[in-house]
């Protein structure tokens, strides 16, 4: 175990636990469930989400074995069928506002054993989850070739016309019933939203009129495919070409070594709309060059360009030196889509030559941190603000609509609230406004405490700005609180002196801080004050009102003020 988590380290990955079936199940439903679960070890591995070629057990060992150069990297070859001999998926324009594009490809001659089964529609699920966005930009369909014969059309139909036998199900559907059938799929309800709504369905018939699927929400079960199955037709649909090519290129790749003639893969030929062909899979080798110093220099380190070489031909970039070792040629493989640019090659060979061997310099740059004025200001303010007797609170920065609209006894849209999009939980619905009601919250948790209360919190707080580039702006506010069995106006009004004491701002109209008799929703009326300071309000102070005071479910009277700091910086 210990050996394969330092594997996995040198390798840029992370061995994340080692456990069992039994354990995961009694970890998340308890022992009772857990009786009879599997207590085979597994490994449970962590992936970077641009590696796609170690989604699967084939890869990942395959990549291994490279870099432990056990084995050398496998050539994919294409083999093009003789004419009219070969696969063809004709797309027809009808498709072009559901799920324009559309890639495939032949696994001649495979063996499958349960395990390996298991992997491929493993590998499938795993690829839709990352790169394909939930299906969203990719679906992909394998079936069992023998049971179909081509040419294949690949059309969009409104969904009465469309029926077939989905796989696992007993008995055929029209697409809108498939759809209902699957409303309440655990698995399969989350993918209905992609083409729900649109007035055609895609489907994609064989030239009898076979159903292979309906992307992306299921296949039909008159081509799935087994363990016996020995020649797989696979299909991507897509709404983005770039990715289809990808997830076929890795699906081909991955799975080739167990047909009968390794690492090849039969090309199949996608008619367009426009009657322009194509051949898929593309599994293109492209060359790119780097020069050893930049590798060098990026990574800090001096190692000569044949060595760098061989570094980048373990990670699966089989590279040699050219020109007098002014270069290092590298050959990216069609499995590697995530090489885009000369930094994922340095990357490479960082990683093959160990983070832990290059050695730690100090920066020839010479700067010297400073504190954000802001936050220098807030952290003095905080200590002083407990040295005058108030507890300090942290609160969420989200809350609920009503606590900083209803509560406060004022409209949600006057608050200019930030709202969250698709929020998990009533708590946390917009963005903060005011301080007040996380203090008062707060409060409300902690009444078994001895009185008096008094709480401060210094944080930000978020409302729309249609002037910034994201819309929002942030301000820094102070607040506090005085909850006693007596309102304490003067204790919170001593405390703003204190502040503006400890500000060096004078109690003065001209460049000094006053306040002025207003009235707030959330305050007693007659009892409530708003703050000027440098030419500005900068918030109020007073005694709250008791309906404000009931809605956070308080019983005694309570003053509170709250200003924004930012002026004062």
């Amino acid at each position: 175990d210990e050996e394969f988590n330092d594997l996995c380290f040198e390798f840029g990955l992370e061995l994340d636990e080692i456990t069992s079936e039994k354990d995961i199940i009694s970890k998340e439903k308890g022992e009772e469930k857990a009786k009879g679960a599997s207590e085979t070890i597994l490994y449970k591995i962590d992936v970077p989400a641009n590696r796609y070629d170690l989604l699967c057990l084939e890869g990942l060992v395959r990549g291994l074995q490279v870099f432990k150069e056990r084995i050398n990297l496998p050539r994919y070859e294409k083999i093009i069928p003789p004419e009219g001999e070969g696969q063809r998926l004709i797309i027809t324009g009808e498709t072009v506002h559901v799920r324009p594009h559309a890639v495939a490809a032949v696994l001649r001659n495979i063996t499958f054993t349960k395990e390996r089964y298991d992997s491929f529609i493993d590998l499938q699920e795993k690829l839709h989850q990352n790169i394909c966005r939930r299906r969203a930009l990719v679906a992909i369909g394998t079936h069992d070739l023998d049971t179909i014969s081509g040419p294949f059309t690949f059309t969009a139909k409104p969904p009465s016309e469309i029926k077939f036998k989905p796989l696992n199900q007993s008995q055929e559907y029209t697409a809108s019933q498939i759809m209902d059938l699957y409303r309440t799929d655990s698995h399969l309800r989350h993918y209905l939203h992609l083409i729900e709504n649109k007035p055609l369905y895609p489907v994609i018939y064989d030239s009898n009129g076979v159903v292979l699927s309906m992307p992306p929400i299921i296949n039909g079960d008159h081509t799935k495919i087994s363990v016996k199955t020995r020649n797989v037709f696979i299909e991507c649909t897509a709404t983005d070409i770039t990715k289809a090519k990808i997830v076929l290129d890795i699906i081909v790749t991955m799975f080739s070594e167990y047909c009968e003639k390794p690492f090849s893969v039969e090309a199949a030929e996608v008619v367009y709309p426009n009657g322009k062909t194509h051949i898929y899979p593309e599994l293109a080798y492209r060359k790119e060059k780097v020069k050893p110093e930049l590798i060098n220099k990026k990574i800090g380190i001096s190692e000569t360009p044949s060595s760098l070489a061989k570094l980048l031909t373990r990670m699966c970039l089989k590279s040699h030196v050219i020109g007098n070792g002014n270069n290092i040629e590298i050959e990216i493989p069609p499995t590697r889509a995530d090489i885009i640019h000369a930094c994922d090659i340095v990357e490479d060979a960082a990683i093959a030559y160990g983070y832990n061997n290059i050695q730690m310099t100090i920066p020839k740059t010479y700067t010297i941190a400073n504190q954000l004025p802001l936050n220098k200001l807030t952290e003095l303010l905080r200590l002083d603000l407990a040295a005058a007797g108030f507890t300090e609170a942290l609160t969420f920065a989200l809350c609920s609509q009503e606590d900083i609209a209803d509560k406060l006894g004022m409209d949600i849209s006057a608050t200019k609230a930030v709202r969250i999009a698709n929020p998990k939980t009533a708590e946390f619905q917009v963005a903060r406004t005011t301080l007040l009601p996380g203090l008062l919250k707060t409060i409300a948790a902690n009444r078994k405490m001895p009185l008096p209360l008094k709480l401060f919190e210094i944080s930000d707080i978020v409302v729309k700005d249609p002037n910034t580039d994201v819309g929002a702006r942030n301000y820094r506010h102070f607040c506090a609180v005085y909850y006693n069995k007596s309102p304490g106006f003067e204790i919170i009004h001593g405390l703003l002196d204190r502040v503006m004491q400890l500000l060096e701002v004078p109690p003065s109209e001209e460049n000094g801080y006053t306040i002025k008799a207003t009235e707030g929703s959330a305050f007693f009326p007659g009892r409530c004050a708003e703050i000027f300071a440098k030419g500005q309000s900068i918030g109020k102070l007073g005694v709250l009102h008791p309906d404000v005071i009931t809605k956070f479910e308080l019983t005694m009277p309570c003053s509170a003020l709250e200003i924004n700091i930012e002026p004062f910086v």
